[in-house]
């Protein structure tokens, strides 16, 4: 996806209102993971995240599998989508 339409997606999914708490399996993700999917949804790349964490960016990638595994997710954009619905990372 361009970064035109990813912004426009996530700007129209962000003004939506959140879905009931309970429906996700955010109970899943490991303290790590979360902290990662905040990074991941504020917009960072990977290898941006592994210098904010200080960790390996392979590392980074092996979160982000996890995540997207762990959720359901098919990509980072749906990631990102699932952060702002679930108020994990409220728009800037």
């Amino acid at each position: 996806m361009s970064p035109s339409v990813t912004r426009r997606v996530i700007d129209r999914m962000a003004r939506q209102p959140a879905p009931q708490a309970g429906a996700s399996n955010l109970e899943l993700l490991t303290p790590r993971e979360g902290e990662v999917l905040v990074l991941l949804a504020s917009g960072l790349s990977n290898a941006e995240i592994a210098a904010e964490l200080i960790i390996e960016e392979s590392t980074v990638k092996t979160h982000v599998k996890r995540i997207l595994m762990k959720l359901g997710l098919r990509d980072r954009v749906q990631a990102v989508i699932f952060a702002y619905e679930h108020g994990i990372a409220p728009p800037r």
